[in-house]
């Protein structure tokens, strides 16, 4: 489905002509032949003279583009830095609490061992004063207090 090449008998010119008549030649050949994406190429080549200045512009382009999106990833990865250290700062603190609660916790177990063992020593002695005969009867450990028989 290519078209055949345009072929023109170039009239006797002067060279700036001929140049020009065989450069119009090839922007009509290249239109011809290259599909539409190639026409904006094509049309910035035109617009910057055909100095080669149009790869500067999109080059420059480029680096502005890079640098948006290096600028971009930036601020992204500082922001979830930032959010990951004020998430560790408020396990920290968490933590903290639980841990105090749990050494109260811990504090008032043991206040209420010493206060169990307490009273089982005053109901051992006391049993012990009133009648010799019921220590057979009636027997307390640290768990509970316990009668045998029932």
């Amino acid at each position: 489905m290519e078209k055949p090449p345009l072929e023109f008998n170039l009239p006797d010119t002067h060279e700036e002509g001929k140049l020009y008549v065989v450069d119009s030649l090839n922007n009509l050949n290249k239109l011809n032949v290259c599909p539409a994406e190639s026409q904006r190429s094509l049309d910035q080549e035109e617009n910057t003279g055909g100095t080669g200045e149009s790869t500067g512009g999109s080059n420059t382009r480029n680096q502005h583009l890079f640098f948006g999106i290096f600028i971009l990833t930036l601020v992204v990865s500082l922001a979830l830095v930032s959010f990951v250290i004020f998430l560790i700062f408020q396990t920290r603190n968490e933590v903290d609490q639980i841990s105090s609660r749990l050494l109260f916790e811990k504090k008032n177990i043991e206040e209420l061992k010493k206060l169990n063992n307490i009273i089982l020593k005053h109901l051992n002695q006391s049993r012990i004063k009133e009648k010799p005969s019921d220590l057979r009867a009636y027997h307390f450990t640290h768990a509970e207090l316990k009668v045998p028989g029932e």
